[in-house]
Formats: structure tokens, sequence, C-alpha cells
């Protein structure tokens, strides 16, 4: 495909693909002289990532994953603050003027949901030979998150299929649970509980979605029961910075909390986090979300590989 810009684009079968390549990935990469080859893989082509809001794991991912492929990696820290967006140029035209730099794919970060959208559509319409990768749109979606916590569930527990996945924390703007329950309702037996206080539960449309395919889930905001139900627990911040506040719920998990959870059961995080999982716990085996961070690496490789080649 040559633009990632949403989960619901992908098949199941085109997921599969990728994981197996992301695997092949992983495997040459971890052995030193067969990395040597990953390395030229996609020499000469350059990627360019272009964040307008604040972004750490995912730039410094996206540009390890250009490097470790041969690429030249090209970046801005906060282009809202320092390109010419402070000037009013729009989204449109910035593409434009990105694109007669010629690079083979352009990583964005964007406060304005639809806006990698946008930019594809500029892309297309004007017969670029660019790839738009979505890196988050405001609250909209975190398609490449979201495939890398997928391919971490099926590392983790061994399987895509019969799974509970309780999702907890700020439901309403979290673009990277919105993306994951996406992907996960393309395989089956999959059963969704939703923890969150009442002003930060899952939207209308992800609900929506789910009763149209007939996928089960629960809402609650009772952490306990929802614990000790769960094969993987997918946790996230209350979003401040979107205005999301949070002062009827719990949403700490510490040791305590982890006595309630299966011994095959894992923990997972996009992170940041801002205390909502105590530090106490990062040696627990079930804890997977720095793990996540290395997944994300060698996941956005073969992304890489499949829109540039």
């Amino acid at each position: 495909m040559k633009h990632i810009l949403k989960s619901q684009q992908f098949s199941r079968q085109e997921i599969e693909k990728l994981f197996a390549d992301t695997d092949h990935i992983r495997g040459l990469y971890e052995d030193p002289e067969k990395k040597k080859g990953l390395m030229t893989s996609l020499q000469g082509k350059t990627m360019f990532a272009i964040f307008y809001e604040p972004s750490s794991r995912t730039r410094f991912s996206f540009c390890s994953a250009a490097a470790n492929l041969g690429m030249i990696p090209i970046w801005t820290e906060d282009a809202g603050k320092f390109s010419s967006a402070v000037k009013g140029e729009t989204l449109e035209d910035s593409i434009h003027a990105f694109c007669q730099y010629d690079p083979s794919v352009i990583v964005l970060r964007h406060s304005e949901v639809g806006a990698a959208e946008k930019a594809a559509k500029i892309v297309d319409q004007f017969g670029y030979e660019t790839s738009i990768i979505n890196a988050g749109d405001g609250k909209g979606q975190h398609p490449t998150q979201a495939l890398l916590d997928l391919y971490t569930i099926k590392r983790e527990i061994g399987r895509l299929d019969d799974i509970t996945v309780v999702v907890g924390g700020d439901l309403a703007n979290g673009r990277t649970v919105r993306s994951l329950v996406y992907l996960l309702s393309k395989f089956e037996r999959i059963q969704f509980v939703f923890l969150s206080p009442d002003n930060l539960k899952m939207g209308d449309d992800i609900i929506n979605h789910l009763k149209e395919h007939d996928i089960k889930f629960t809402e609650t905001e009772n952490m306990k029961e929802a614990l000790r139900v769960a094969d993987i627990i997918y946790w996230t911040r209350v979003q401040t910075e979107r205005g999301s506040i949070n002062d009827t719920v719990d949403l700490t998990i510490g040791v305590e909390e982890m006595y309630l959870v299966k011994s095959g059961a894992r923990l997972m995080h996009p992170l940041p986090r801002v205390g909502e999982i105590k530090t106490e716990i990062d040696h627990d085996s079930r804890s997977a979300y720095f793990r996540q961070i290395k997944n994300g690496k060698f996941t956005r490789m073969a992304l890489l590989e499949d829109v540039c080649r």
C-alpha cells in the first residue's frame, strides 16, 4: 500500500504478512553478518519525520528504523512552532513544499484529526512519488502504534484470537486505543473490557463499530474485576493536554493490583506514563511496555520496506 493512514485499511491477511516480514527483519537484524545487508535495503531513499506535536518514542523509532535500513532520516521536532506553520502556511501547502525535495516517505504527526489523509490527498492529486504515514492525528488514530501493539501481543502470548483485552484509562481521547480496537476487531473471539471514568468513556464510533461486527464488550469502573479476567491489559494515561480530567476512578496499577493478574497475562502501555503504572512492577515478567518499544522499531522497519519499495 502507498499510504498508512488508519487501522481500518489493513486486512487480517495484510497484518499477518506484515508480522511475518517483521519477524524476518528481526532475524536479519540480530545476525551480525546479515544485518550488514539489511542496512543497505533502502539505501538512497529519504524519510521526512514532520512532527507538529511532541514526541520522543515515535519519532526516534521511525528514525532508527529508517537508519537501520540505510535510509536518510530528516526530522523536525516541533513543526508547529519551528516551521512556516507559524507564519500561517496551511498543511496542504507544507506538503506541496516538502514533496519538492523528493522524500520517499513523510511520517506526519499532527494535532488535527484527518491531517494525514489531507496530506495523502495532496500527494495523490499532484502525482508525487511520496508515501504518507500517519504517526498520530490529534485524538483520531495512530495506526503504526496499533500495529506494533498487536505484534507485541502476538509475541507475548502467542495468539491474536480468543483473548480478553482490558483497555483502561482515557478512552475518549486516546488515539492508540482507538486504533488498537479497530485492528483487534479483525480477529476471532475477541472480548473487550473498557475501564474508565464516565467522562472518559470510549467514543460512540468505536462502540458502534463493535456492535456492528457483533464483538463482545463491557464498560466498567471496577478495576479489580477487570484485571482478573484479562489476557492483555492495555493501559493509558489521562491526556491532560487535551483537557481530560479524572477525579473519580483510581487507575493506578502497582504490586497489589498485579496480584490479581493471571500469570500468563501481559500489561502494556504506549507510554509515556505519568504515574498510572508504578515503577515497582517494571521487573515483573508480565510488564511488557518496554518490550513494546523495541518491537516498534522492527514493525516500522517492515512498514518502511513495504511503502518504499
